[in-house]
């Protein structure tokens, strides 16, 4: 009962916006308005419900996320180690509140599934330390195939609190890309339908955001 317990248990949320936006000009994507509404705003709208609490990671001035009212944590490992640097901020906020896991998402992907936590927790059961990353199938902009030939989204994962101090030493050594730490600790893949209608279609340039109005 109690091993059920835990797994029932809603993990933190952490959404990732340290990025420098380079291919829109610099900035924070988060901040675009899409519908009325900024892309963060959307994000947080859909995750909120799925976690027990959520923080922004994000580089830079905090102030100018005050009117979202969420703990910002900026990267800990410097000169913009990418997507993981902001798990690893995350996953030490998380240890701090007595949190087993966090799921992070990516601030400018704003059509993410509704039951994405629900479907991470499915797919981990049995796992040790809960180590999960959404795919889908088809063809992607920036391909990350795994070996079954799903596509691999890395921002959107389920991560497990014990394994910090693993991932803060592999960002030391410089490590980079996201697959190459959850391939070695045995990660698994939570499938969803991908095609024209990509879950995780993010917002990198001014013509995705057009397209993504088109979307809305």
């Amino acid at each position: 009962m109690a091993a059920r317990a835990r797994a029932m248990t809603k993990p933190l949320g952490v959404i990732l916006a340290g990025g420098q936006a380079t291919r829109m000009g610099g900035g924070d994507k988060g901040l675009l308005l899409l519908r009325g509404q900024s892309l963060l705003a959307q994000v947080i709208e859909r995750l909120a419900p799925q976690v027990g609490a959520l923080a922004l990671n994000a580089n830079g001035d905090p102030a100018r996320f005050a009117g979202f009212d969420l703990p910002v944590l900026p990267d800990t490992i410097p000169d913009f180690a990418g997507p993981l640097a902001g798990v690893l901020a995350g996953l030490d906020w998380a240890a701090e509140q007595g949190a087993d896991t966090l799921v992070s998402v990516a601030a400018d992907t704003p059509f993410f599934p509704r039951d994405l936590v629900a479907r991470f927790q499915q797919v981990a059961q049995g796992q040790t330390h809960p180590l999960v990353l959404a795919a889908t199938t088809g063809e992607a902009r920036t391909k990350s195939k795994s070996k079954s030939g799903l596509i691999r989204h890395p921002t959107f994962g389920l991560w497990p609190v014990a394994l910090r101090d693993d991932l803060r030493a592999a960002l030391r050594d410089g490590l980079k890309k996201v697959v190459l730490w959850t391939d070695k600790h045995a990660g698994r893949e939570a499938l969803f339908p991908g095609g024209d209608a990509d879950p995780f279609f993010n917002i990198n340039t001014p013509e995705d955001l057009a397209r993504a109005r088109d979307m809305a």
